[in-house]
């Protein structure tokens, strides 16, 4: 059902473009079990639950909370810009890197899953990385700078997402990982530009990153 993929002799050869990136065997692994064990009623859900990672809702969001913080304190406008520009890049990035490596969604090398209910999604070889955990990564990230309360329930609510993408076999389990590591680098190089602050500096909060 699930196959890893082979990198072709000519591949070998040199750097060419775009690269093809193969699947782990624990990567098959996960799949396999997702597409023999889910259902309609959770993959409607996972799917649902996925359009609180989309690029373009969190677009919107971004841009109406930049509105929003305009002509109030510093703090506020500072946390506006840099949601947003870091929205952005977090919407540009896996389009620039799915032009430079080419995975097969696992969607796509499956027909028990799709009897069981699993979607088709994107574009067949844009995999890697996932753009939904990307951003999800980044939120987790920016999420450091507050306190403990909000804190924990962004990033809850960023870890619950991002594995709704594995579920519905729109990624492989590493596309997700790397897509939610890669959005909290970016995240974190972003506040270089921005001024955003690195930490939270709450009272009574110091003994809880």
């Amino acid at each position: 059902m699930f196959k890893i993929a082979r990198v072709s002799p000519s591949r070998l050869r040199g750097p060419s473009f775009p690269v093809t990136v193969r699947p782990t065997r624990a990567d098959v692994v996960a799949a396999r079990f997702i597409a023999r064990n889910t259902a309609p009623a959770p993959e409607m859900v996972a799917r649902a639950l996925t359009w609180g990672a989309d690029e373009k809702v969190l677009l919107v969001l971004a841009a109406a909370g930049w509105l929003a913080s305009r002509g109030r304190g510093e703090p506020l406008r500072r946390a506006g810009n840099h949601a947003l520009l870091v929205t952005v890049s977090a919407s540009l990035l896996p389009h620039g890197l799915k032009l430079l490596f080419d995975q097969t969604r696992p969607d796509r090398r499956t027909v028990i899953g799709h009897l069981h209910g699993v979607p088709f999604s994107g574009k067949s070889e844009d995999a890697f990385p996932s753009g939904h955990a990307l951003h999800m990564g980044a939120l987790a990230s920016a999420a450091g700078a507050m306190p403990a309360g909000p804190r924990r329930a962004i990033r809850t609510v960023a870890v619950g997402i991002s594995p709704t993408r594995l579920v519905v076999l729109a990624h492989w389990a590493s596309d997700v990982v790397a897509g939610f590591a890669l959005g909290a680098a970016l995240e974190r190089f972003l506040r270089l530009c921005t001024g955003y602050p690195l930490d939270a500096s709450t009272e009574n909060d110091h003994a809880d990153p």
